[in-house]
């Protein structure tokens, strides 16, 4: 009998390969169990990653975290780690993302992440043999395997360590692996040794247009780092009526956000309402009912510009009676939407740069057009450190039900130049990124090598 009663025709599939000549999952791997990690332990600096703060490549970025210095900005992790979310890790430990799988955010712990914890969203395997050329089998030639036990539901599909069970590789692709296991090691050690060549040259996207901004502008950053690395300061009564709300929270009369608003004011004279086309506008909310993949517009959530561009990947299609209705809340091209709601996702902005799309957006975020303007300059100049520092200096509420709105939006500054020196300033973080694309590209390219080492050396001679 099948414990999870799954009769999905992939899982099943997997589970019922009767040949004699496979590996079960078990032989291969262990399944690590999560160890207790006292709280009492991190009250000095440690790192800690979600799902989020891994890539499609397994590299992460761990958020550096210290209960000693426990703050608004931080608190869902703080929150998660003492409901019990958190592992550590060992060298050579493979971890799989229990939520969208399909995204290959499998990371292998190298010594460098030994000093890490993780969530325990992943998976933790412990392989038995070969754990480099393992490794990299899961993000390619067993890939499949991964997906077909997944569990795909209405939403994304998830993984359940349980399923990993049914997992069975083929004997004669893991013998053949193993018998050339040193010169395929050494093989990917050398791509991989290139491969952080590369990366030692990648800059983010984000650090790019804010030095471009501070070259432009003569912004202060390091000033600006140092003040938001006060976590006391003094501040009078009476700036607690200084304020149209009467707002009197620390996060809104942070030295930092004064010094912000004072570099912005000092470059312009000019705020965003003084080059709107229209007043701001909220989006549409919607129901489940509202959804049709028979329609031609799609619902502009949140979620689908967190990564800074309009994703249609994970955006839904909404009926045509829904959008028929909505009108007032569709978008054009050269339209900046702004989310403004959700912690992590508050004040991230996404260029609407395609004529074609159709799409109605949602009502957690706000569609920004601009006239006289150059849309792509202002979407950069949204994404600077500056800006979004604002937002987050402005918004209102806690934990993760924090909101900004137009009438706050607007009041921001924004840089008053000619429409020939805002084009100037964008050909210059256009050819900065191009370059990093550039390098991005060779990287790629380094890391479907060590996919062609594995094929080939199962691949029998013809």
């Amino acid at each position: 009998m099948e414990p999870s009663l799954r009769f999905d025709y992939n899982f099943l599939k997997c589970k019922n390969t009767n040949s004699s000549e496979v590996y079960s999952f078990f032989e291969l791997f262990d399944m690590n169990t999560p160890s207790h990690i006292d709280t009492k332990s991190l009250y000095e600096n440690f790192k800690y990653c979600e799902i989020s703060n891994a890539d499609k490549d397994g590299n992460v970025t761990p958020e550096l975290l210290n209960f000693n210095n426990r703050s608004l900005f931080d608190e869902k992790y703080y929150a998660k780690i003492e409901k019990g979310d958190i592992i550590s890790v060992h060298t050579d430990d493979i971890l799989l993302s229990k939520v969208r799988p399909n995204l290959k955010k499998f990371v292998r712990i190298t010594p460098k992440l030994m000093n890490c914890y993780f969530t325990n969203a992943f998976i933790s395997l412990k392989p038995k043999m070969m754990p480099i050329i393992l490794y990299y089998c899961l993000r390619g030639i067993f890939y499949q395997n991964i997906i077909a036990v997944s569990r795909q539901g209405k939403g994304y599909p998830t993984l359940n360590a349980n399923d990993l069970a049914a997992l069975k590789f083929d004997k004669t692709t893991i013998d053949t692996l193993q018998a050339n296991s040193k010169a395929i090691n050494d093989h990917i050690l050398k791509i991989e040794s290139a491969i952080r060549s590369k990366e030692s040259a990648v800059k983010p996207i984000q650090s790019i247009i804010d030095e471009v901004f501070v070259h432009e502008f003569k912004l202060d950053y390091s000033t600006f780092d140092g003040l938001k690395a006060h976590k006391r300061f003094e501040v009078n009564f009476s700036m607690f009526s200084n304020n149209p709300d009467l707002r009197f929270s620390p996060k809104f009369h942070r030295d930092a956000g004064a010094f912000v608003m004072a570099q912005l004011e000092g470059i312009t004279s000019k705020k965003i309402k003084h080059f709107l086309a229209e007043p701001i506008v909220l989006g549409a909310s919607v129901s489940p009912n509202d959804y049709s993949d028979d329609g031609d517009y799609y619902y502009i959530s949140m979620a689908t510009i967190k990564n800074w561009y309009f994703d249609a990947e994970d955006a839904k299609l909404v009926s045509d009676s829904y959008s028929d209705s909505k009108k007032t809340k569709t978008v054009q091209k050269n339209d900046i939407l702004l989310a403004r709601s959700g912690e992590g996702t508050i004040g991230k902005v996404a260029l609407i740069d395609n004529e074609d799309l159709s799409g109605v957006f949602a009502d957690f975020t706000m569609r920004i057009r601009l006239t006289n303007y150059n849309t792509l300059f202002a979407y950069y100049y949204f994404r600077t450190s500056y800006f979004q520092y604002l937002v987050e200096v402005y918004k209102k509420g806690l934990g993760n039900n924090t909101n900004i709105f137009p009438v706050v939006i607007q009041e921001f500054p924004l840089p008053d130049l000619l429409l020939t020196e805002q084009q100037r300033i964008v050909d210059d973080i256009q050819a900065k990124i191009k370059k990093q694309s550039v390098i991005k590209s060779q990287i790629a390219e380094l890391r479907s090598q060590i996919d062609v080492v594995i094929e080939n050396s199962t691949t029998p001679p013809v």
